[in-house]
Formats: C-alpha cells, sequence, structure tokens
C-alpha cells in the first residue's frame, strides 16, 4: 500500500525487532513504520535502539492495541507517533509523511489518554518559571513552540505566520535542540509542564 504512494520508497522490512535494527542501521530510511508487539525484541526496545543509533531516523509506531502502556512505551523510547492499525490507509500515509517532515502524529484516542494520564502529573509538579526556561528562545521560536505545543503542524504554522516550511522546519529544530527536547511529543509535554497551555 505504501509502495503505491506517490514519494514514497520501501527499502527494506523486518519480522522482529532484532532485524529492524539491523535494517535501519544498515538502509539508514527516513521513516521507520514499527509494529510494537513483535517476537523477541519488541518495537518499543527496538524504538529506543534506532532512535538512539539514528536521531535522523523518524520512527512512527502502529499497534491493534490502545493500551497506554504501549503508547507512552513507544513515545518515550523516541517514536515521533503513535497510531492504531484500524487507521484508514489515507491517514497513514499522511502521517508517515507528516513525521518525515517533523511533525508528530498521535492517534486521537491515544491522544485523550495521554492529556488524561498526564494532567494529575502536571498539577502536581512544583511551579516552573515558563519565562525562564523559554528565554533562550528568540520571539519567533517562541511563537513557533507555541503553535507546536497547540498541535499545529509545520504546514499550518508556516501559513500561519505567512513563512515557508523550510523556514518553520528549521525554526521547529532550533526550539527542540535550545530546549533539550527530543521531538514535538517532548515539545508538547514540555508546554503542559510549563503551563502555557492547558490552563
Amino acid at each position: 500500500m505504501l509502495e503505491a504512494r506517490q514519494g514514497i520508497t520501501v527499502v527494506g522490512e523486518a519480522s522482529d525487532g532484532l532485524q529492524a535494527v539491523g535494517a535501519a542501521d544498515r538502509l539508514r530510511p527516513d521513516v521507520v513504520l514499527m509494529d510494537i508487539r513483535m517476537p523477541g525484541v519488541g518495537g518499543i526496545e527496538a524504538t529506543r535502539r534506532i532512535t538512539g543509533l539514528h536521531p535522523h531516523t523518524r520512527v512512527l509506531a502502529i499497534t491493534t492495541y490502545d493500551l497506554d502502556e504501549y503508547a507512552f512505551g513507544a513515545l518515550d523510547a523516541g517514536a515521533a507517533g503513535f497510531l492504531l492499525k484500524d487507521t484508514r490507509p489515507d491517514e497513514l500515509v499522511t502521517a508517515v509523511r507528516a513525521v518525515h517532515t517533523g511533525d508528530a502524529v498521535v492517534s486521537p484516542r491515544i491522544t485523550a489518554k495521554l492529556i488524561q494520564v498526564a494532567a494529575p502529573h502536571f498539577l502536581t509538579r512544583h511551579a516552573i518559571n515558563a519565562d525562564e526556561v523559554l528565554s533562550e528562545l528568540t520571539a519567533r521560536e517562541r511563537e513557533i513552540f507555541m503553535l507546536i505545543a497547540g498541535g499545529e503542524t509545520n504546514s499550518e504554522i508556516a501559513a500561519k505566520l505567512y513563512l515557508s516550511e523550510s523556514t518553520v522546519k528549521a525554526n521547529v529544530g532550533r526550539v527542540l535542540a535550545k530546549l533539550d527536547l527530543r521531538n514535538r511529543v517532548d515539545a508538547v509535554i514540555r508546554a503542559y509542564e510549563l503551563g502555557v497551555v492547558g490552563n
């Protein structure tokens, strides 16, 4: 299904997590579509190894089950997104392209659970000075951080700020680097921790 789509080339396949790590090391793909439940080395551990060795490879985790432990585990391991296998083909293709351009993609059912489970954690944290944490960002970078936190994609941010997508992507990269974040999911979580969204 993916191979039939213009602009997408399937460079390899693997039947378990260990093979996936080896294939990623050998083929250096832009995106890995990772099944979470596999024999031997599972998808979460494989994701952790791939993102640790090849930070520019984006992992999109996919599973039949929407159990919290799988979603949290995959995202904590560095996945750029998490989808369920009942995701429609067009949505899957859109998600692959989105993570390739630097966006994060999380199934709506998973997003609701993430916020539900994480909200008490944010409310009970010690107060964090948002201005101090965000002081390294330029005004434009701070604006983009807030839009990332609001769930905006690169193309949506570009349209809203009248910038090119390449400019937005560069700014997103600087925001993540300055705040020591791995991906856009981390950025959303940091925004909640800082209390600048979700209040």
